[in-house]
């Protein structure tokens, strides 16, 4: 994992921080060797909270946490990448492109009729004036964003929600990344706390 949130220095009030940076393998691809590794460190996270899982190349942490669902849930994704390539290392392995698939294949518990919904956002669905991330973005602004997250959540059962996206100092990011990255988490941060 990399230095994404120390390096922006958010630390939202009351959460709980889990520090992966010492695995290998991870980024984009999650190596088989060191799933297992990051499923027990985040298995005593509850699921119905919010979760920030660092850059956008660690997406594929949402599959980990929809693994958890106990009754049947919907997908709701805003990325401004579809997420769902076949793998090409061979079936089964998980990557930042192919998660959406990955879940779909052996997530039983993922179903489109369901009423409860897991919700996923990648900061690089909102344009650069919103989100700054290593990624291409996309040009929502982060008022849509939040429309169109509570009309799709309006009278649902929230089973849980992650948002992943930035960019590190590693991967070239300045003050004004930060600053309105900051921006956009605390407001997010704020939306999801209140409902």
């Amino acid at each position: 994992m990399s230095s994404l949130f120390s390096d922006e220095n958010w630390s939202p009030e009351g959460a709980i921080s889990v520090d992966l940076q010492h695995l290998e393998g991870t980024t984009c691809y999650c190596d088989a060797d060191v799933e297992s590794e990051i499923v027990r460190a985040l298995n005593p996270l509850p699921l119905n909270a919010l979760h920030w899982i660092d850059g956008g190349d660690y997406h594929y942490l949402s599959d980990i946490f929809m693994r958890r669902l106990e009754a049947p849930a919907k997908l709701v994704l805003f990325d401004n990448h579809p997420d769902d390539q076949e793998p090409a290392f061979g079936e089964g392995i998980l990557s930042c492109g192919g998660w959406v698939a990955h879940s779909r294949r052996f997530n039983l518990m993922l179903s489109d009729e369901a009423e409860d919904i897991y919700l996923s956002i990648d900061l690089d669905y909102l344009s650069r004036d919103y989100a700054r991330t290593n990624w291409n973005q996309g040009n929502a602004s982060l008022q849509e964003l939040l429309e169109q997250v509570s009309s799709a959540i309006e009278g649902k059962r929230l089973a849980g929600v992650d948002i992943c996206g930035g960019i590190s100092s590693a991967q070239g990011a300045c003050a004004e990344d930060y600053a309105i990255n900051l921006k956009t988490r605390s407001a997010l941060q704020d939306f999801f706390k209140s409902i």
